[in-house]
């Protein structure tokens, strides 16, 4: 059952892969022939260092993905290993926003010129926002852990009328977290 998995990881990665390069492919080349033959005029040399600075990003995860994503196989054909899981969550999935973001940034600075490479400014900004909620979320769940998070009594929620019962007979009273 467990080569079964594996063999479904392996295939999955494997189309993840094939499609990712084939967009990257599709990216590139529209920049390059629309700035070689349709915008030939305005295409200077700050242009094409503008692309090779912003487009290192998407190559480097895309060869990144391809170095942890391609499944292994041996000579008679068993699968040796499947491959990490492209789809997972955390750093993967920020990965992959970064891709695209590389992506939308080029086919808009391929058709408005230079000053849409301005746009991958939200990187920096959205790895910072990233950041700061994942470690705020961290510190929540670290003062729920010790109990020093919740400095309130009990919730002041709604109670059922079995919990008003209870409480009018003098019985135990009802805390939840």
């Amino acid at each position: 059952m467990a080569q079964k998995a594996a063999k479904q990881q392996a295939a999955r990665n494997t189309s993840i892969l094939k499609r990712t390069h084939l967009i990257s492919l599709a990216v590139n080349a529209f920049f390059i022939l629309l700035r070689l033959l349709v915008f030939r005029a305005s295409s200077t040399r700050s242009t094409y260092l503008f692309y090779g600075l912003l487009s290192a990003p998407a190559v480097t995860i895309e060869f990144w993905f391809e170095r942890i994503g391609r499944p292994v196989f041996a000579a008679s054909g068993e699968l040796k290993k499947s491959g990490e899981d492209l789809e997972a969550k955390g750093l993967t999935e920020y990965m992959w926003d970064v891709l695209y973001w590389t992506w939308g940034c080029t086919v808009v600075a391929t058709v408005f010129g230079d000053k849409a490479w301005w746009a991958y400014i939200v990187v920096p900004f959205y790895s910072i926002w990233l950041a700061w909620t994942t470690f705020g979320g961290m510190k929540q769940g670290m003062l729920g852990m010790t109990g020093g998070g919740d400095t309130e009594g009990p919730t002041n929620g709604p109670t059922s009328n079995r919990q008003k019962k209870m409480e009018k007979k003098g019985g135990q009273k009802m805390q939840y977290r």
